[in-house]
């Protein structure tokens, strides 16, 4: 019998292996209203796909003396600014009996390129785990990005957004965490009060704050999303011609902000490929101290075709193309240490410091995080 039941165990291990894995599919919602849950109202259930793939519910906090739901999300610079101090309560309430978990309610087919200009990631399901990883966070943080079900119930008005609930799952606490939004300069004393009334059985004195941060990104607040994409696809499309000196000149970076400069030919395959990415981080960044410049390797004889490229991709920002014959001239205007192989990127800091250089394809997410975590940038107000 024992090898019978060897082999059973074995069976129903590779079930559990076999379990699907889940895959989000962010869905148009009809416009509803989202009243905030009121004081001395049950939370409401949910079911929900957390960032360290297992499923979540209220259950699964059934001992908690007092229970944490903080609505937040990884794009927006407010819920940045509070991660540590939302990491710092769970350290801080574990041993008391405090649960805490965080609901990223966003909707991704919501958010606005233009809208990602303090963080490096989007409000997807997949950029939640790699946020969560980067962060260290000790608390499930849980995606209904695909309906918005269980966030419409709750109704939070922006991220972050807290609720605390006793051991009834009554809820007795919601709004900020804190009144100071800048790290290191408050610690979630508005929630931690809460929490400590709570716990001991009391009222809490203010039962209901206002919040500050990103609205909620609920998904049918859409037409902001295609008149964007009008607005950026009408941009003029311009192709002009630069010398060596101007060359000189783009690079030593002159002015105030962060500068990116991709160098690209319309002859180079993975040039073509990847040059979408480079316009993702214009829209993103474009608002702050960052632009992004597109230098051209093509002969003169090929700026229609060059211009035709940058066109299709609506590249509404500006694109250079080197004039003179000797393409070498242009390799030492660019970068001495460049063999001349295509696509090169730099990221030129003001006053001309190099702070990254790539020949070959960039990494997306790695070039995001450098720009983002930039003294010139920075993730929070």
């Amino acid at each position: 019998m024992k090898p019978f039941i060897a082999i059973l165990l074995l069976f129903y291990s590779c079930l559990s292996w076999a379990q699907p894995k889940f895959v989000p599919n962010p869905q148009a919602v009809p416009r509803q209203p989202t009243p905030t849950l009121a004081i001395g109202a049950k939370a409401p259930d949910f079911r929900l796909p957390a960032s360290d793939g297992k499923y979540y519910s209220l259950k699964d906090f059934a001992s908690a003396k007092v229970l944490v739901i903080i609505f937040t999300c990884t794009h927006c610079p407010t819920a940045q600014a509070y991660e540590d101090r939302i990491k710092a309560i769970v350290t801080d309430y574990k041993s008391k009996g405090v649960s805490v978990i965080a609901i990223s309610p966003n909707s991704p087919i919501s958010v606005l390129l233009e809208e990602l200009g303090y963080t490096d990631l989007n409000d997807d399901y997949e950029n939640m785990a790699i946020r969560a990883k980067d962060k260290g966070y000790n608390f499930p943080y849980l995606y209904d990005g695909d309906t918005e079900a269980t966030s419409i119930k709750y109704g939070p008005v922006a991220t972050p957004h807290a609720f605390v609930f006793d051991s009834q799952r009554l809820l007795k606490y919601n709004g900020r965490l804190d009144g100071i939004e800048k790290p290191g300069q408050a610690n979630a004393e508005d929630l931690r009060a809460a929490i400590d009334a709570t716990l001991a059985g009391k009222e809490v004195a203010t039962p209901v704050t206002k919040t500050f941060g990103c609205s909620v990104k609920w998904a049918w607040n859409t037409e902001y999303k295609a008149k964007n994409e009008k607005n950026w696809e009408s941009r003029p499309v311009n192709l002009e011609e630069l010398d060596t000196e101007g060359v000189k000149k783009l690079v030593s970076n002159d002015s105030d902000k962060l500068r990116l400069i991709n160098v690209w030919a319309t002859w180079c395959g993975p040039c073509i490929l990847e040059y979408p990415d480079f316009l993702e981080l214009q829209r993103m960044y474009g608002a702050r101290d960052f632009e992004f410049v597109s230098l051209t390797a093509d002969k003169m004889d090929k700026k229609d075709k060059a211009l035709k490229f940058l066109q299709s991709k609506h590249s509404g920002v500006k694109n250079y193309i080197f004039k003179e014959d000797d393409t070498y001239k242009l390799i030492e205007a660019i970068d001495p240490k460049w063999n001349g192989a295509l696509p090169y990127t730099l990221l030129i800091e003001p006053g001309g410091k190099v702070i990254y250089s790539l020949q070959g394809s960039i990494e997306s997410l790695k070039l995001k995080k450098l720009i983002v975590e930039h003294p010139k940038i920075g993730r929070y107000f």
